[in-house]
């Protein structure tokens, strides 16, 4: 059941800036409202409420809303029409269409309402006296309108003649559509106190899978327990399944049974409802899937490309500028604080509205150097993803191969194979700095100078490194002995 809350207000009064104290019109209908509170204390401004359709049994704190005009309680429980006279001076239209208004007597109150012009009071009971539209043209004097109809001055006039025999008639009816509400409240209040008593016993015999249990299972044997411990799932999904067609044939049974139109049969369709919608909403909740996450990185660490939001998407690269321009279609009027934008190296992850975009750069990026935009005039997201450059910023490291030669000491003989063990490669971490063509080829031919030279001078050790080698006076040697030489 509803009820008047601040919140609920605030969410009905968005077209005033959800500011509640100056509010001219508000509209509360079909909220399941059962009482009429707090708006005479936070609305003080209210011209035109509206609260038809809920569940509202009678009219009260609506005193201190002095400019109120036009009040709508149409389909609710109103059985008497009351507290309108003291504070709604200003009141001119008064829709109580489709109540339970049997007291007709009860409209003399607003005789005090000098403003009131309009009056709904078709399908009520009171509706349906004899001499019901008579008595209500000679009791409200200042009426120009009853239940759609205009009342003409001739009408006024007959009906103030006869006014005195059809007050009596009223009253008659009167009292006996009282006596028969009577016996209904009884008739409905003794149903109720039986429905409670049903469920309370219900409740105390059956467990939770709707079983009965007694005492009889505890003088059962162990292996007659053990056996019905394997059964309980199947007798378990038996007795759901079971429980649901009973459930389907209590629904049919009580929309089938006639009933009387009083509020507490309204009351008890509201409920029936109530306990329905929210069996429901179990049943929805266990057979609910919980749908797993999107997968965005594999498992060996590599971005994948997703677009579950299903947006047109443009990358394009801007050599110009260096830099790779991301255009998403995102919604042209979406909250930009739905939007969650974050850039690495190798891709860019845009979060809109939960569901992720994601795509993979075709080069390095720098996150830091990284912006994010929204265009005014199609509401498009644009990422600017500036490239990693090596030549600006930081220095950057390059490799370059330097060979090391190893230096014979005289008198010691190197061979090709040994030498050229013995010289290795050897990488070293350079910073990489910008330089003219000029200074370039300079570089270059120094490099090539050096390596003549380098390779002059070992040509030359080695053939020195021969020379003394050579056996002295043409002095001879086995094979044997050369090849015991160092």
């Amino acid at each position: 059941m509803g009820r008047i809350t601040e919140d609920l207000i605030r969410r009905n009064a968005e077209h005033n800036d959800c500011i509640i104290f100056s509010l001219e019109e508000l509209s509360l209908h079909q909220q399941e409202i059962e009482r009429l509170e707090h708006i005479d204390k936070w609305c003080r401004d209210l011209k035109i409420l509206y609260l038809q359709n809920n569940l509202i049994g009678k009219i009260e704190n609506v005193s201190k809303l002095k400019k109120l005009e036009y009040l709508n309680l149409a389909l609710n429980n109103i059985e008497k029409i009351e507290n309108l006279e003291a504070g709604c001076e200003g009141l001119t239209k008064l829709d109580l269409t489709v109540n339970f208004i049997g007291e007709l007597s009860s409209v003399k109150t607003l005789q005090h309402n000098i403003h009131l012009k309009e009056l709904f009071l078709m399908g009520n009971p009171c509706a349906d006296f004899d001499g019901y539209r008579q008595f209500m043209v000679a009791t409200l004097q200042q009426l120009k309108w009853l239940d759609g109809k205009e009342i003409e001055r001739s009408e006024r006039i007959q009906a103030l003649q006869d006014f005195p025999a059809v007050e009596q008639q009223i009253r008659e009816q009167e009292k006996a559509y009282c006596l028969k509400r009577a016996k209904d409240k009884e008739e409905a209040q003794r149903k109720l106190q039986e429905e409670e008593n049903e469920g309370e016993r219900e409740g105390r015999h059956t467990g939770f899978d709707g079983r009965w249990y007694t005492d009889i299972s505890a003088t059962l044997p162990s292996s007659e327990e053990s056996k019905d411990d394997v059964q309980a799932p199947e007798i378990q999904e038996g007795g759901c399944k079971k429980k649901k067609l009973d459930n389907g044939e209590d629904d049919l049974e009580f929309w089938n049974k006639p009933s009387l139109y009083t509020p507490e049969s309204r009351l008890e369709t509201l409920r029936h409802m109530e306990k329905q919608r929210k069996d429901q909403e179990k049943l929805s909740e266990k057979k609910k899937k919980v749908k797993p996450p999107r997968v965005l990185i594999s498992e060996n660490g590599r971005a994948l490309n997703v677009n579950e939001p299903k947006l047109d998407f443009s990358l394009r690269d801007d050599e110009k500028r260096n830099q790779i321009v991301l255009d998403l279609a995102v919604y042209r009027y979406m909250d930009t604080s739905l939007i969650d934008v974050d850039v690495q190296p190798t891709y860019v992850r845009v979060m809109v509205k939960g569901k992720p975009f994601q795509l993979v750069l075709p080069a390095e990026v720098k996150p830091d150097s990284s912006s994010a935009k929204r265009a005014q005039t199609t509401g498009h997201l644009v990422v600017y993803m500036p490239k990693h450059c090596e030549c600006s910023g930081a220095p950057c490291w390059t490799a370059r191969n330097v060979s090391i030669i190893a230096e014979n000491s005289p008198g010691q003989h190197c061979s090709p194979t040994a030498c050229h063990r013995a010289s290795r490669r050897e990488v070293l971490l350079t910073p990489l700095t910008p330089e003219t063509p000029q200074e370039e080829g300079g570089r270059n031919n120094h490099r090539l100078s050096s390596n003549i030279k380098a390779s002059e001078k070992h040509s030359g050790q080695q053939q020195g490194a021969d020379e003394q080698k050579k056996p002295a006076n043409g002095e001879t040697r086995s094979r044997s002995q050369q090849a015991c030489l160092p």
